[in-house]
C-alpha cells in the first residue's frame, strides 16, 4: 500500500462522513464485517473479507495475535486449534500445550509457538460447524492472513469498489502477549504507518478489551482507539475495575481520556426485557456526552444469540428476526456494529 493512495483515501473518508469515533457525527452507521463475513465463510480468512466487502461493509474486522517470528496475523485467539486443522497434522502434534492467559487455563495449540511459515502451512476451518454448515463446506480453502495482506485487501478492494474500505483491528490478549515477549502495541504502530493508516482521519480504528495496551499504544500512532466493554466481567488487565464502572458517565469521561470511543456488547444499548427487546439505555447519550462514539458488538442472525421472543423455530442454526434488532441499534443511535452477516447490517439500515 501506498502512503499516497491511504492519504488520499483518507481525505474521501472525511468528505464521506464516515469516520465516527470523530466529530460531526455521521449521517449513517457503519456496517463493520465481524471477522469478516463470518456467518457465511470462515472467519479470519481473505475469503471472509472479500465477501464482507461485496456485501457493502465500509471496515473488516482483524482480530491481531504474534507469530514466534513476530508476525501479526489474523486469528480470533492465539489459540488456533478451533479454527484451523493444526490438529490433524501429525508434524505439529508436540506443539500442544497448557498456557494461563488472562488467569485461565487454555489447552491447544498457540500462534507464538509456530512462525509464519509454520502457520502459512495450515488451513483455516469454520469454529462453529454445527450452527453455520455452510461456512464450513469452505474448510481447508485458505490459509490464515497476515494482518498486511487484510490491509493490502482492502487498499485493493477501495480501489475496485471505489469506496473507502476501513480496517478495524482488535489487539488480542496484548498483556499475555508481552508477557511472553511479543509485545504488540508497537508491531501493530509500525504496520499502521507502513499502510499509510498513521493519521485521525485514517480508515482505521483500533480496539482492544484491555485498558494499559490502548493507553501504551496512543503515543505510538494517530489511529483511533476504542474500549471495548462487555455487559459482565473487567479489563483482564485492570484488577478492581469492571465494565459497569466504565460505562457511567464519570468512567466514560475516564475513557475518553485515552480512547475515541467505545466498542459496548449490544444487550448495553438495548437490553433484553422479558425476552424480547426493551427500550434502549442512556449509554450511547452517555458516551456522546463524553466525546466517545459507539459501535455495538455483535449482531448475528442465528436464533442460538438472539433473544427467545427474536427466535423463528426451535432450531439454534435457524436465522430469527435480526433485522428487529438491527433496526433497534440504529434507532438507539450507534454510530456503527458489528455483524457476522454484513448484508443483513446493510439492508436494515437502507
Amino acid at each position: 500500500m501506498t502512503l499516497t493512495r491511504r492519504t488520499l483515501a483518507a481525505t474521501a473518508f472525511v468528505a464521506a462522513a464516515t469516520p465516527v469515533l470523530a466529530k460531526p457525527r455521521p449521517s449513517r452507521p457503519l456496517v463493520i464485517a465481524h471477522r469478516g463475513a463470518s456467518g457465511e465463510r470462515p472467519e479470519h480468512t481473505l475469503m471472509a473479507y472479500r465477501l464482507a466487502i461485496e456485501e457493502g461493509a465500509d471496515y473488516i474486522e482483524p482480530d491481531l495475535v504474534v507469530t514466534k517470528d513476530g508476525t501479526l496475523v489474523a486469528r480470533h485467539e492465539n489459540e488456533i486449534a478451533g479454527t484451523t486443522d493444526v490438529a490433524s497434522r501429525p508434524e505439529f502434534a508436540g506443539r500442544k500445550a497448557t498456557r494461563t492467559i488472562d488467569g485461565q487455563a487454555v489447552t491447544g495449540w498457540f500462534s507464538e509457538d509456530f512462525t509464519l511459515a509454520e502457520l502459512k502451512t495450515l488451513r483455516a476451518r469454520e469454529r462453529l460447524p454445527a450452527l453455520r454448515p455452510v461456512s464450513a463446506a469452505f474448510d481447508g480453502r485458505e490459509p490464515i492472513p497476515t494482518f498486511q495482506e487484510v490491509m493490502a485487501l482492502a487498499e485493493s478492494e477501495s480501489r475496485r469498489t471505489g469506496r473507502t474500505i476501513g480496517v478495524y483491528p482488535e489487539m488480542k490478549h496484548p498483556t499475555y502477549l508481552a508477557s511472553i515477549g511479543l509485545p504488540i502495541e508497537q508491531r501493530l504502530a509500525d504496520a499502521l504507518k507502513a499502510g499509510g493508516l498513521n493519521s485521525r482521519t485514517a480508515p482505521v480504528f483500533v480496539q482492544c478489551f484491555e485498558v494499559s495496551p490502548l493507553k501504551a499504544f496512543r503515543p505510538l500512532s494517530r489511529a483511533r482507539t476504542a474500549q471495548l466493554v462487555s455487559a459482565a466481567g473487567g479489563p483482564a488487565d485492570a484488577r478492581g475495575i469492571n465494565y459497569a464502572s466504565m460505562i457511567t458517565p464519570t468512567g466514560l469521561k475516564r475513557v475518553a481520556a485515552y480512547a475515541d470511543g467505545l466498542g459496548a456488547e449490544w444487550p448495553l444499548i438495548v437490553p433484553v426485557v422479558d425476552g424480547g427487546l426493551g427500550p434502549a439505555t442512556s449509554l450511547v447519550a452517555d458516551a456522546h456526552a463524553a466525546g466517545l462514539g459507539v459501535h455495538a458488538w455483535t449482531v448475528r442472525a442465528e436464533n442460538a444469540f438472539l433473544p427467545p421472543k427474536l427466535r423463528r423455530g426451535t432450531v439454534p442454526a435457524e436465522h430469527g428476526d435480526s433485522l428487529a434488532l438491527f433496526k433497534a441499534l440504529y434507532a438507539a443511535g450507534v454510530d456503527g456494529l458489528f455483524s457476522d452477516f454484513p448484508a443483513l447490517a446493510v439492508a436494515a439500515r437502507a
